[in-house]
């Protein structure tokens, strides 16, 4: 596949507008500056869906799931968030096999810091020899030379994160890793970590359902770090936004858009440091996310929306 400019976000079927603004060397409300030097759309994609059942093993299509990939890179995607854990290793190895080499500007960030016992099953691991070995075989998965964002996956409760983050910092001066970040974090342990490295970026859970982490988007927003939010649309099972009977149904009906896209656009517009990061298997689900970019609400309709979201 050619190299894709941002500014050539095209259509996969029936016409579909042009999605994302064309990047620019300065933010714009569809881009944000991630570190201060890497321009990316706003709206990104996440690969851990693309694997098997409890994020375990190779995606059942394998090929499938490699389409998924280029079709988000030629409807804007240039920034795609993945971790050493989805597989584990797959996740990696398979942005690879679908994208490299890389089109010029496509920022993939990773993870490191969660092992994978078995299906279903994390458990933090925070020690410096580890954390180092895993950017180096990530560097190698994603053949990469530099990885532009790599972040602690969990903070280890058994390890200072003055230790864990000392490794990152090691890798980052070696010029293996351009930018760090922070997943599942409080206010607190940002404050912390800066003291070791500087943290460019945040990813918690996050969704017009569950706004548990406002302080940390808050603190983001102040200092101009990307605010990440992982299961944007609520995640799945129980949880997940395009379930029936959803408050919101009405609303999206009244749009003539999908309850998921509302809720992507409400994040978009929630604040300009927000980086939503939908992930999909299917390519329609892909495209009907990546309209969401497109669709503006009011004021009025942001608060009616928060309002129903109360009631899920």
């Amino acid at each position: 596949m050619g190299a894709i400019s941002a500014s050539a976000a095209g259509v996969l079927t029936g016409g579909l507008p042009k999605l994302l603004a064309a990047a620019s060397p300065s933010e714009s409300k569809e881009t944000f500056l991630l570190g201060g030097d890497l321009l990316v759309n706003r709206l990104g994609f996440g690969a851990m869906r693309l694997t098997g059942e409890g994020i375990w093993g190779w995606p059942p299509d394998r090929e499938n799931a490699k389409k998924v990939l280029r079709c988000a890179v030629e409807l804007g995607v240039n920034f795609i968030d993945t971790a050493d854990a989805y597989g584990p290793e797959t996740n990696e190895l398979l942005i690879a096999e679908a994208l490299y080499p890389y089109p010029k500007g496509l920022v993939i960030a990773t993870k490191g810091g969660n092992t994978r016992p078995g299906p279903g099953q994390w458990v933090p691991d925070g020690r410096p020899e580890y954390l180092a070995q895993c950017v180096d075989k990530s560097l190698k998965r994603l053949k990469l030379e530099r990885i532009d964002l790599y972040q602690l996956h969990r903070i280890d409760p058994k390890v200072p994160v003055e230790e864990s983050l000392g490794a990152l910092k090691a890798a980052q001066d070696a010029g293996k890793i351009r930018h760090v970040g922070l997943s599942e974090v409080t206010v607190a342990e940002i404050e912390r970590a800066k003291k070791v490295v500087p943290i460019v970026s945040i990813q918690n859970r996050y969704n017009i359902t569950d706004r548990d982490s406002e302080d940390a988007l808050k603190y983001c927003a102040k200092g101009k770090m990307g605010f990440i939010p992982w299961a944007p649309i609520g995640g799945s099972g129980s949880r997940s936004l395009s379930k029936a009977s959803n408050p919101l149904e009405a609303e999206a009906k009244r749009r003539n858009v999908s309850v998921v896209q509302l809720a992507l656009a409400w994040l978009l517009q929630r604040s300009p440091v927000m980086l939503p990061i939908p992930g999909t298997s299917s390519l329609a689900h892909l495209e009907e996310n990546m309209a969401a970019a497109k669709l503006q609400l009011s004021a009025e309709e942001r608060k009616r929306i928060e309002d129903l979201a109360r009631k899920s």
